[in-house]
């Protein structure tokens, strides 16, 4: 006869969980193994671009010791700021030199300006943050409805009127989108201003008003990528997907189906889009800001790099190169958030 042996089923199992303490189901948390894991490959990634970046600006003809003292200053002259500047000193120093720093919140001095890269940064990101921060809230708000609608059915009016806006919206790039903006709203109708920034101290409609032409330039392109990827999805998903029929012969309606079900399995490819494009955002934001004036981030790297400023036009790279890198270890996150597969490791 067999008989089971040992404490009952629900005594095992509160044993295993006082001997399970909370730092121990933290550092078991597949979520947190992920980020782990992640961050393994971010931070060598970044000390790499950190690094490129650096031979790149090294490789650019100028030089900014001679930029400093004046095309009219003599040799010894040249010299002496080239060592004040210690650019005098091997390559190799001068970037362990500006690692340390930055690891210890230094990231050097402008040599154009005269002043603390980090003191221009805080001039300089609330710009491009708020510039970058709008236009992808504003392409998301567009893209999802039109997707949706365009979805809702497949080669009817709406669908074309959608999906021939955006394909002709997609082929304007986003300089030449902000050129006619500007023709049209501050040449034409002078609704708006056509270059210049007021910051949020000025007053938010005035703000508002210096933000609107940069951030449909943008916007609009991002927003026309999105809905036409987003609504080949769900068309995919409602033609093909076994789930769907499912939920149809129960009697669900056409957007309950498209948003309860069909939106959610979309959302991880559109997820995945919107991480890749994080870096397109961000790299954009430097011709924007040229064409409209923006005192932001993409503005003070041009002028480093016109003028051989290392300091700031590393900085301003590793900013941006970190962001991207960031945002689609968001993304993974989120993944794993959603798809118990991906937490789990078996994708």
């Amino acid at each position: 006869m067999n008989r089971t042996t040992g404490p009952p089923v629900a005594e095992r199992d509160t044993g295993a969980e006082k001997r399970d303490g909370p730092l121990t189901q933290i550092a078991g948390s597949p979520i947190l193994r992920l980020i782990a894991r992640r961050l393994m490959i971010v931070v060598p990634l970044l000390f790499v671009v950190s690094a490129l970046v650096f031979l790149l600006m090294e490789a650019l003809p100028g030089d900014p010791a001679r930029i400093q003292a004046g095309m009219d200053a003599s040799e010894e002259q040249v010299e002496a700021v080239r060592t004040q500047m210690g650019l005098d000193r091997p390559g190799y120093v001068r970037y362990l030199s500006w690692l340390g720093g930055a690891l210890s919140g230094d990231l050097g001095h402008s040599i154009i300006s005269d002043r603390e890269v980090t003191t221009l940064l805080g001039e300089r990101l609330p710009v491009t943050l708020q510039m970058a921060g709008m236009a992808f809230v504003l392409s998301i708000v567009i893209a999802l409805p039109l997707a949706l609608a365009a979805a809702r059915r497949p080669g009817g009016l709406v669908d074309r009127v959608v999906m021939f806006c955006s394909m002709t919206l997609l082929a304007v790039p986003n300089f030449v989108m902000a050129l006619l903006l500007v023709l049209v709203f501050a040449v034409t109708l002078g609704m708006l201003p056509a270059i210049g920034y007021v910051p949020l101290s000025g007053g938010l409609w005035p703000n508002m008003r210096s933000m609107i032409l940069p951030v449909l330039s943008l916007a609009v392109p991002m927003a026309c990528f999105y809905a036409r990827f987003l609504r080949g999805d769900l068309v995919e998903q409602l033609n093909a997907a076994a789930y769907i029929d499912t939920a149809r012969s129960k009697g669900a309606g056409r957007w309950r189906i498209l948003w309860l079900h069909a939106f959610r399995n979309s959302s991880f490819g559109l997820l995945t889009l919107i991480g890749l494009n994080i870096g397109a955002l961000v790299g954009g934001t430097v011709i924007i800001e040229r064409i409209f004036a923006m005192p932001g981030m993409g503005t003070l790297m041009l002028e480093g790099v016109m003028s051989s400023d290392v300091a700031v036009v590393q900085t301003c790279v590793f900013i941006f190169a970190a962001t991207a890198v960031f945002a689609n270890l968001f993304v993974d996150v989120m993944y794993a958030v959603l798809d118990p597969r991906v937490r789990y490791g078996s994708h």
